[in-house]
């Protein structure tokens, strides 16, 4: 990334608030966390970040947060420190927006990645929730490695050790998690999913923090676990 300094960026949020917003935010992105990496000059946007979210300047708040959840979930000690102001205003539009998301998945799991960035959770809140609206993820099995799909949405509910669109693999059903069973954090999301109606994305955690069976060693395994090991 090259670096931007303080009033490059002043003047690439002010075009905020017209019929160009799009174009700009899409330009912040490539500019700020370019394919999803956040760099040392990214952490310079969140005071603008908090300020749209606040409503104290142009922007879509949605926007802002989804943008600083990513920059957040990367901070260090220090850097968590030196934004603590501007994260508790991310954190109060994000717990906001959440109970506004309507039936859009995508922008519901960005928010609840950005909510976990600005409590300080470095596990779930970097991206791993997204197979959550694709409804699938791929992971490695742990006890042969065989490479997985592993798919709980319009396919259907399974791992599968083949490309299950384009052929016709061995397919062994999954093991959804009892939602009463869960463990702190995974129920959270899950009551969170469910009192806003986002049924995909409740169904789709009780999978993710669920289990799976190997298709090619039967071997059963956590399917989170295997989302961490391999999203890294």
């Amino acid at each position: 990334m090259i670096a931007k300094p303080s009033d490059d960026l002043a003047a690439a949020f002010a075009r905020l608030g017209g019929e160009d917003d799009e174009e700009v935010w899409s330009r912040l992105w490539d500019d700020l966390c370019h394919q999803g990496c956040v760099y040392a000059d990214s952490f310079l946007a969140l005071p603008y970040l908090a300020a749209v979210a606040a409503g104290r300047a142009p922007g879509a708040p949605d926007e802002a947060v989804s943008m600083a959840g990513l920059i957040l979930s990367a901070a260090d000690d220090e850097q968590t420190a030196q934004y603590a102001d501007e994260t508790a205003v991310l954190l109060g539009t994000a717990r906001r927006l959440l109970g506004e998301a309507g039936g859009d998945a995508p922008a519901f799991v960005h928010l609840l990645q950005g909510l976990l960035a600005f409590e300080g959770e470095r596990v779930w809140s970097v991206g791993r929730l997204e197979g959550l609206f694709t409804q699938e993820y791929e992971v490695d099995c742990p006890a042969c490695s065989s490479t997985l799909f592993v798919a709980f949405g319009e396919f259907g509910t399974f791992a599968s050790a083949g490309d299950y669109v384009t052929s016709d693999p061995v397919r062994t059903e999954l093991l959804p998690a009892d939602p009463a069973a869960l463990d702190a954090l995974p129920a959270r999301l899950h009551r969170l999913a469910t009192e806003a109606g986002q049924e995909k994305v409740a169904y789709g955690l009780i999978h993710l923090f669920g289990r799976a069976v190997c298709p090619d060693c039967e071997a059963v395994f956590s399917v989170s676990d295997g989302v961490v090991e391999m999203y890294q």
